[in-house]
């Protein structure tokens, strides 16, 4: 896994969000400006990592009355993501900056047999 000649190197970093949020934005855009102090270009690197701390219901949330608050259009932008997601599968809407995982051609292992519909599919059994 690592060459041993090459050069090793390792770091982390911890971000802050602003405030206790849901919003998939506000949290790509943090961990991409943590990754922009911590990258350095010529290891090769083998694995990285997010990771999320102090993670909590919006029930059990104690809301602090002088700090910042998500706002209520990014708290309605993110419920309707997630109904979308739930009622057409997981993924269905997801940032811009994850690429979907595409093979280039349809997965046809699970393809159900035409022969009710084609007659070209039609089992054909000759007698001897």
């Amino acid at each position: 896994m690592f060459n041993e000649n090459e050069q090793k190197y390792s770091r982390a970093i911890l971000c802050h969000l602003p405030y206790p949020t849901d919003d998939s934005r506000l949290m790509i855009k943090t961990a991409l400006s943590g990754l922009d102090q911590i990258y350095r270009k010529g290891p090769a690197y083998a694995k990285a990592s997010i990771l999320l701390m102090d993670l909590c219901d919006r029930e059990q949330l104690t809301p602090d009355l002088f700090e910042p608050t998500q706002l209520l259009s990014t708290d309605r932008l993110m419920v309707t993501l997630d109904e979308i997601n739930g009622r057409w599968g997981r993924g269905t809407i997801r940032p811009g900056r994850l690429q979907r995982q595409f093979s280039g051609d349809m997965q046809r292992n699970h393809l159900s047999p035409a022969y009710t519909t084609k007659l070209s599919e039609l089992f054909t059994v000759k007698a001897r």
